[in-house]
């Protein structure tokens, strides 16, 4: 039975990161537990935003439902912490979307600046995208409410092996793609008399302003735009118009797609498309995909982090995510085989082959268990461990076969020849004539127990040792046969030796078609193994690849765009990050 990858439809949100009576961020043990069970990769989305701007019901579009995320009808921020809520991906089969609602920016009640902080690094560090909800226009007021992104380099870590260096080169390498919705627009969407997108909208609110001797207020007005535009390769805007009149935008959880004005209504859908065509499943480094128990392992990687006063590292978490799940994958990929062996096998088996053929079905899919679950393995090392443990468990059941086998074979025996046996012990042989008798018995048992099913691999090995055993008995009843003259019982011993040696030929050879198919089942096991691993291998190839190329196509396009804006020294710079990402030993992967 192939395996499927699990996931789990969740009827409402749970929170995910809380905080604990000491002040302190947790992960919550009710997400712990619904993301354990999601096997699938995981395609994650992410809002933040201040609060009271709607975030939530981008997020409940986004799940297809009316309800789910709280709506807030007042001045208060009602999301504390961060939400989750997973749900079967719309059209990418076999993924979950995670969507996640984050506790809104600059409550003024709250007034903690380094918890908003946090909040904001935990959904750079956490998504696959990244969709950042403000209201009104993109101006300068807009962008200063998003100065956590200038943060990023003193609570975010890409490498653990460099001290004191600036890794922001390398955040865009592994940060989400950002999506910038700007709500209740108002605005036509022209510049210089032209329409234009809102892509174009938002390149051109992040241009630098030029100034030969950049004032305080230029260089924090330029540092921004250029953490947006280094840091997030893949960037993105949608204007939504206001929904509804201000009474009606009160029970936006009441209501419908018709109560809402309409061009809202295509815009959001706009959005949602977008979202799901083009939100990729969450990766770590080197195209490494993680499962919904993978990112739940991460979410509280990160948060401890936060918790015991260190900055995340993205390299350490990749370490330790490594070190839970590439145990816990040889433990559950192991207890699958055993399990369906198990169930699978009833012993002895007929032949060899069936059991050979139910061990091969089954290695197939506990290897495929371990590939989707193990994470990291460079060495291969968890990888031959499995492997090594497998070969043992096999390696038991084909010992168990010929132990069953003998003790059936030997049973079946004893059946079929016992009304042989129970002649000798009389003695009704044991006269002229008697002889031909015995062999002609003897050779209607053999045939009886040659044709019954259920003795398994060690039929004709165990049937010589039982003619072995009574060969002196046969010897003695032909001695004792005076119809036959000397002559005959010559000849009827030499045909003795030739059975015997026939019947030992059946044996050895019974027992090297065992030896040979355990050897190919090795080889085959070892094959399929390589077989796997090198389609993982390509295909986290093909992702490094791809996010390589969407690494090098941003930075291309950002050089152009400081050299027509007049950055010649910032392009300079840029240029140097392109050459090392083209080289080898640079810090993308290089091209295949």
């Amino acid at each position: 039975m192939p395996v499927t990858w699990s996931t789990v439809e969740m009827p409402k949100p749970v929170c995910l990161i809380g905080m604990n009576e000491n002040g302190q961020m947790c992960m919550e043990r009710e997400a712990v537990e619904i993301l354990e069970k999601i096997t699938q990769p995981v395609v994650v989305v992410a809002v933040v935003g201040l609060y009271r701007t709607g975030k939530s019901y981008l997020m409940n579009r986004l799940a297809g439902k009316q309800k789910g995320f709280t709506l807030g009808a007042t001045i208060e921020s009602t999301t504390k912490g961060i939400w989750m809520w997973c749900v079967p991906h719309p059209i990418k089969e076999g993924h979950t979307l995670v969507l996640m609602d984050t506790e809104g920016l600059g409550d003024v009640d709250k007034g903690d600046e380094k918890h908003d902080t946090w909040i904001f690094c935990l959904a750079v560090l956490l998504s696959s995208t990244l969709v950042y909800n403000s209201m009104g226009t993109i101006d300068n007021d807009a962008l200063e409410k998003l100065h956590y992104v200038t943060e990023l380099t003193k609570h975010i870590k890409v490498k653990s092996d460099i001290k004191d260096k600036d890794q922001s080169e390398d955040f865009m390498s592994v940060f989400p793609s950002f999506v910038w919705v700007v709500r209740d627009f108002t605005l036509l969407l022209e510049q210089d008399g032209h329409p234009i997108t809102a892509d174009q909208y938002l390149d051109s609110a992040l241009k630098l302003k030029k100034d030969k001797r950049p004032s305080p207020e230029v260089l924090r007005y330029n540092q921004l735009r250029m953490c947006l535009r280094e840091y997030f390769s893949v960037r993105k805007c949608f204007v939504l118009e206001r929904p509804a009149n201000t009474k009606k935008m009160r029970q936006m959880e009441q209501l419908t797609d018709d109560d809402l004005d309409p061009s809202f209504v295509e815009q959001v859908q706009d959005f949602c498309t977008y979202i799901f065509n083009n939100t990729q499943a969450k990766t770590m480094s080197e195209g490494l995909s993680l499962t919904g128990r993978m990112w739940g392992n991460l979410v509280e990687t990160y948060v401890e982090a936060i918790r015991s006063g260190q900055v995340p590292c993205l390299d350490n978490a990749v370490e330790s995510l490594a070190l839970i799940q590439n145990g816990r994958a040889i433990t559950e990929a192991l207890q699958f085989y055993q399990s369906e062996m198990s169930s699978k096998v009833q012993l002895p088996t007929e032949t060899q082959e069936e059991l050979s053929d139910i061990h091969a079905d089954v290695v197939k899919e506990t290897v495929k268990i371990f590939l989707n679950a193990s994470f990291n393995d460079h060495d291969h090392k968890h990888q031959q461990e499995l492997m090594e443990n497998v070969k043992k468990e096999y390696e038991e059941y084909c010992r168990r076969n010929v132990e069953e086998s003998r003790k059936m074979s030997k049973s079946i025996i004893s059946r079929v020849f016992a009304s042989v046996e129970t002649a000798v012990k009389e003695g009704s042989y044991m006269r002229p004539g008697g002889y031909a008798d015995f062999r002609s018995d003897i050779e209607k048992a053999t045939e009886q127990y040659r044709s019954e099913k259920g003795h398994g691999i060690m039929g004709e090995d165990v049937l010589k040792e039982y003619m072995d055993e009574n060969e002196a008995t046969g010897q003695s009843i032909l001695s004792a046969d005076k119809s036959l003259t000397e002559s005959e019982q010559r000849i009827e011993a030499e045909r003795l030796k030739t059975e015997a040696l026939e019947q030992k030929q059946r044996a050895l050879e019974e027992q090297n078609k065992i030896q040979q198919k355990y050897f190919e089942d090795q080889k085959k096991a070892y094959e399929e193994n390589k077989r796997q691993l090198e389609m993982k291998m390509m295909e986290e190839q093909r992702r490094a690849q791809e996010n390589y190329e969407r690494v090098l196509n941003a930075k291309m396009k950002e050089h152009r765009d400081l050299l027509e804006e007049g950055f010649k020294k910032r392009a300079e710079v840029m240029q140097r990050q392109i050459a090392m990402l083209r080289r080898p030993s640079g810090g993308g992967c290089q091209i295949l």
